[in-house]
């Protein structure tokens, strides 16, 4: 393909993908495929020759988009957010065409030295505690990982060799690998399930503890666990604490925990995982849920979700990044270069990975493309979005809000037992108009609506309320109240139908029955 072939195949790709984004609510969200559904509409083998990109351009709509759940879609509310905008796809598009592999500042200067100065930006933007950020005069800074998955692990391998080297010095009888046997770390209930694996991956034992009501993590808790683990002859040495966990976006308490971790007698390695909701803290009104940050050793954040960034970026801040580069520095000779050490870091060793990509390109676009104001102004929308949808199921007396909204996501349930709301579930994928999962959390089973796409506005939201209590009217329907319910009436006024139980109408909410 000569340059004359490429422009104009470029252009056509620039507006295809345009065109897929202004008109994605023309697309069914949800895919309607079955495993190997592809296997049949290509051969067995690769070309033996070149084919005009014309004909694979064809293939694009022939056999993937059918494939293809559409995660920017105002109708897909599952997970979190997947970050999107048209600065952050320009950015990934020269960061392919340049294709440096940035381990070292001598790999390439621009790509290092953009990304501490675009992780200070974004840490001060947050107003995270200055020792986080390059600029300030210890070894703190940030790093741009793939995943906080990838970030998790990698804390709790460097808080492993931290705790292995001090707890070696003082018991010199004792191997490694006897001290790796006793050490503990801990986790909420609530906590992502990257977490545990960390735990496996590190061959450390991860505990988790209860949370309270609004299923966060507390102090107490922390302290009794540590208490009990200390008297069974192991060693505390790790916790990641969540500020807006996966299933309900609940925040853990830092003033309480950080305490504990940092005392003299733990000096535990505290972690903060705030992928999704750690966004949010550009905006001044929501940093109160992050207080006691300044106790954390490592933080970490995924502009990827919330922050208009398509996957993957990921950023994480030390404060010491010497425990880091102390536990996975390796360095033969094909990788030392003359300016190592002189003012910038060789950021292969603040990462499991050896290469890695220009990502801080797109980070850079985005935030000069929308500027502080309008970041903070598309998170204040997705938050707006998100009270009005509860507003609408609060509305509806059949359904109940199962925890605060406070960010862009709203757990809500049909009054009754899990099954009802399993069966909602399963008649609202089927419909497949809009899209939902489920968490469980004290063993309650909730239905979660994540505001996902920048493009998603109120008409949005007030059709996916449409579509869940259709949905609801045939469950409803199907499966009538049990006989714990049979004098409740379900009075909406935004629904097509009432319920009838035992051939009479009557006004009030259902009771709740205990779950199962």
């Amino acid at each position: 393909m000569n340059s004359e072939q490429f422009c104009e195949n470029g252009r056509k790709m620039v507006d295809y993908i345009s065109t897929y984004l202004e008109k994605i609510r023309d697309r069914h969200v949800v895919h309607n495929v079955t495993p190997g559904y592809m296997r049949p509409l290509l051969p067995t083998e690769a070309p033996q020759d070149p084919e005009d990109f014309a004909e694979v351009f064809k293939d694009i709509d022939k056999i993937i988009m059918p494939g293809v759940t559409h995660w920017h879609s105002p109708r897909f509310h599952g997970y979190f957010a997947a970050g999107n905008s048209y600065p952050s796809i320009l950015g990934d598009m020269l960061s392919d065409a340049i294709g440096c592999i940035g381990f070292s500042w001598a790999t390439s200067p621009a790509c290092t030295e953009l990304e501490v100065i675009t992780t200070d930006w974004l840490g001060k933007m947050l107003g995270l505690p200055e020792e986080f950020l390059h600029r300030s005069p210890g070894r703190g800074g940030g790093v741009i990982q793939s995943t906080a998955s990838e970030t998790v692990l990698l804390c709790l391998l460097a808080a492993r060799t931290r705790t292995l080297d001090k707890y070696q010095q003082t018991h010199k009888h004792m191997d490694e690998m006897e001290v790796m046997a006793k050490l503990v770390g801990y986790t909420s209930d609530q906590s992502n399930s990257s977490v545990g694996r960390s735990g496996l991956l590190g061959a450390v034992r991860m505990r988790k503890l209860d949370t309270d009501d609004k299923f966060s993590l507390r102090g107490e808790t922390l302290r009794k666990a540590i208490e009990e683990d200390k008297a069974s002859g192991l060693i505390p040495f790790f916790l990641c604490a969540s500020l807006g966990t996966t299933g309900t976006c609940a925040f853990d308490n830092l003033e309480e925990l950080g305490p504990i971790c940092k005392c003299k007698q733990e000096d535990m390695w505290l972690h903060i995982d705030a992928a999704y909701a750690g966004s949010a803290f550009v905006c001044p009104e929501f940093r109160h849920l992050m207080k006691g940050v300044e106790y954390a050793d490592t933080f970490s954040i995924n502009p990827h979700k919330w922050m208009l960034i398509n996957f993957d970026l990921s950023v994480m801040w030390i404060k010491d990044s010497s425990l880091l580069v102390d536990a996975f520095n390796v360095d033969p000779v094909y990788l030392r270069h003359e300016n190592a050490g002189k003012g910038a870091p060789d950021y292969r060793h603040w990462q499991i990975p050896l290469g890695r990509r220009f990502r801080s390109l797109k980070l850079w676009f985005m935030l000069r493309s929308y500027g502080v104001t309008g970041v903070q102004a598309y998170i204040r929308k997705h938050v707006s979005l998100a009270k009005e949808f509860e507003q609408m199921v609060l509305n509806d007396s059949r359904f109940e809000v199962v925890a605060d909204v406070i960010m862009g996501l709203v757990c809500f349930r049909l009054k009754g037992n899990n099954t009802t709301t399993e069966r909602l579930l399963e008649e609202i994928l089927q419909d497949g108009r809009i899209y939902l999962i489920p968490a469980i959390v004290h063993n309650i089973y909730t239905l979660r609506l994540a505001i996902c796409a920048e493009r998603t506005n109120s008409d949005d939201i007030a059709f996916s309320f449409s579509v869940i209590q259709s949905c609801s009217d045939r469950v409803l329907k199907r499966f009538p109240p049990t006989d714990d319910l049979r004098k409740a009436v379900i009075d909406v006024s935004d629904s097509q139908c009432s319920i009838e139980t035992n051939g009479k109408y009557s006004n009030g909410d259902s009771p709740k029955i205990p779950y199962h």
